[in-house]
C-alpha cells in the first residue's frame, strides 16, 4: 500500500539504485553496447580520415558502412570493392564476424547512439589515416581501448601525405598516443619511428605461444616492407607492448614492424606498413600492390590473427581467457551496510518505512515527496571468457502518485566505463511500475565481458508525491 512521505527518508517500497538494472514493466531502451561482445566479433574499419586519398584504397567495400550490401554472401575478394577486400571477405566467411565502416564525412565517437559508434564494436581498425584525429576522436578511441576494445593502427612511411593537408600516419599516430585527454604519458608503450624503409621481409619471433603468431589462421614467418616504417618500444612505460616481427637486423626495442600491447583492459596493434594488407585489387584508377598474397610473407594469417586477437577471440593476453562461473557482486543484499557500493546518504538503510525482502536492509531510492535524486552504483569486471552474465535483482516500487498515463518520477539503470561515460541506458522505471510486493528482474550483460563496469541507477523525484524505488538481493551471475 502507497506511505506518505517519509520525514527523513521515503516511506514506501520502491528500487534503489544498485547499479545494475534491466529489463521488467519498464521501458528498456539499448543506446549501444560496449566494446568486446561474447559471441560475434564487431570490427568497424575506419574510412573517415582519408583513407582512399591519393592511390590508397583502405576500404573493405564500397558499400559503407554495410559491406553486405554490395554482396551479403561474399566467396571471393572480388565480389567486395576496395584493397581491403581479402581481408573483410575472409573474416566474413568465418560466420564469426559483423564488419562495417565508418564512411567518409563522419567522426569516431564512443558512447553515443549511432549504429557505427564505438561502444557497438569489439576493434576499431585505422587502415592508414590522412588526416588527424580530432581531440573528442581521440578521447574516443583511448577510452574504447581503456574500456576493453581493439584498437589496430596500420601506419606507412613518413611523408606518406597522400592528401597532402600536412599529416601523414607516422604524425597522425604520434599525436593519437601523446596528445589525448585520457592519458598522454606513452599510453602504448610505444612511438612509430620517423622513417622510409624501402624494401625487406620482417621475420617474427620465436614464440610458439603468442596468438598472432600462432592462431587459427595459420601461422606467420614474415611480413613485407615495400616502403614502411618501424616503432620503438618503451617497455618501462608498459610493460604489456611485445615486438613481433622485427626489421632486418633489429630486436630488441628498436625497429618493431608489428607490435602489439595492452592499455587498460584493451589491446592495441601496430603495423608498419600499409601495403601487406594491399590485396592489390579496388577502386578504378588507383595504383595498387598485392602484399596480402606476397609469396615472401605470410601476411594473410598475421592480419587475421591480430584482428582475432583484438576482438578477443583468440587466447593469451589482453582481453581473452576462460570463465569461471560465479556471482560477481559484493554485499548483494545490503546486509554490510554500504560497503562495495556508492550511494547517496540513506539509500542503503534498515529503516522499517519500507520492509527488506531478506534480512534487514536494502537500498531505497527516493520517496521524499519533494524534487529530490539518489543514486547507488557497484563497479565490477566481467571476465573476458564468460558467455552468458545476468543481473537479477528483486524490485518494489511505491508510489502515491495517481496516474495511469505519466511517468512522474523515474530511475534509470545504465552502464558506465571507468571515465563515467555512459556506455547504455539499460531501462527506465517510473511511477508507472507500482505494485505490491517485489518483483525480481534481469537483465543480460554478455556483452560486457571482458570489461570493467560500473553499474547505477539514478532515481529522481518530482517536486509533490512520493515514490519510492526499493531493491534488495541482486546478483550478477556469469558463466
Amino acid at each position: 500500500m502507497p506511505g506518505s512521505p517519509r520525514s527523513r527518508r521515503r516511506f514506501t517500497t520502491a528500487l534503489a539504485g544498485f547499479g545494475l538494472l534491466l529489463t521488467g514493466a519498464a521501458v528498456q531502451v539499448g543506446t549501444g553496447t560496449p566494446a568486446r561482445a561474447a559471441t560475434t566479433h564487431r570490427v568497424l574499419f575506419d574510412n573517415a580520415h582519408a583513407e582512399t586519398a591519393g592511390n590508397a584504397d583502405w576500404i573493405i567495400s564500397t558499400s559503407q558502412p554495410d559491406p553486405l550490401g554490395q554482396d551479403s554472401s561474399p566467396s571471393a575478394e572480388t565480389d567486395w570493392t576496395g584493397a581491403l577486400s581479402s581481408w573483410g571477405v575472409a573474416l566474413q566467411k568465418t560466420g564469426g564476424y559483423s564488419l562495417k565502416t565508418l564512411p567518409s564525412g563522419s567522426s569516431l565517437a564512443y558512447g553515443g547512439s549511432s549504429a557505427t559508434d564505438l561502444s557497438n564494436f569489439d576493434t576499431l581498425v585505422l587502415p592508414e589515416p590522412n588526416t588527424m584525429f580530432s581531440a573528442a576522436e581521440k578521447t574516443a578511441i583511448m577510452n574504447f581501448v581503456k574500456n576493453g576494445g581493439g584498437l589496430f593502427m596500420i601506419s606507412d612511411h613518413t611523408g606518406a601525405d597522400r592528401n597532402n593537408d600536412g599529416y601523414d600516419a607516422v604524425e597522425i599516430f604520434n599525436d593519437l598516443m601523446t596528445n589525448n585527454s585520457v592519458d598522454s604519458t606513452d599510453p602504448f608503450g610505444f612511438s612509430v619511428d620517423s622513417l622510409s624503409i624501402g624494401s625487406d621481409h620482417p621475420a617474427a619471433v620465436a614464440d610458439s605461444t603468442d596468438p598472432v603468431l600462432h592462431g587459427s589462421f595459420g601461422t606467420v614467418g614474415k611480413s613485407l616492407i615495400a616502403s614502411g616504417t618501424t616503432a620503438t618500444l618503451k617497455p618501462a612505460d608498459n610493460p604489456g607492448v611485445k615486438g613481433l616481427l622485427y626489421r632486418t637486423g633489429y630486436s630488441g626495442n628498436t625497429g618493431a614492424f608489428f607490435a602489439t600491447s595492452t592499455f587498460g583492459s584493451g589491446r592495441v596493434a601496430f603495423w608498419g606498413d600499409s601495403s601487406p594488407v594491399d590485396d592489390g585489387t579496388g577502386q578504378s584508377g588507383n595504383t595498387l600492390y598485392d602484399g596480402w598474397n606476397d609469396s615472401g610473407a605470410t601476411n594473410a594469417p598475421l592480419a587475421l590473427n591480430a584482428t582475432e586477437w583484438l576482438a578477443g577471440a583468440g587466447g593469451g593476453g589482453g582481453g581473452g581467457g576462460t570463465c569461471t562461473a560465479a556471482q560477481l557482486l559484493a554485499n548483494p543484499g545490503f546486509e554490510s551496510g554500504a560497503t562495495s557500493w556508492t550511494a547517496t546518504s540513506g539509500v542503503i538503510t534498515a529503516d522499517t518505512g519500507e520492509a527488506a525482502r531478506t534480512g534487514s536492509y536494502k537500498a531505497w531510492l527516493n520517496g521524499y515527496g519533494s524534487a529530490h535524486t539518489d543514486t547507488l552504483a557497484q563497479t565490477v569486471s566481467v571476465p573476458a571468457g564468460c558467455t552468458s552474465a545476468t543481473l537479477g535483482f528483486h524490485l518494489h516500487v511505491d508510489t502515491d502518485e495517481t496516474t495511469t498515463s505519466t511517468a512522474y518520477d523515474t530511475l534509470k539503470v545504465q552502464v558506465l566505463n571507468s571515465s563515467g561515460t555512459v556506455l547504455s541506458t539499460l531501462a527506465t522505471y517510473s511511477n508507472l511500475n507500482a505494485a505490491s510486493g517485489y518483483t525480481r528482474r534481469s537483465l543480460n550483460l554478455a556483452s560486457y565481458a571482458g570489461q570493467t563496469v560500473t553499474i547505477k541507477f539514478t532515481g529522481t523525484e518530482g517536486s509533490t508525491l512520493q515514490t519510492s524505488f526499493v531493491i534488495d538481493d541482486a546478483a550478477l551471475d556469469v558463466g
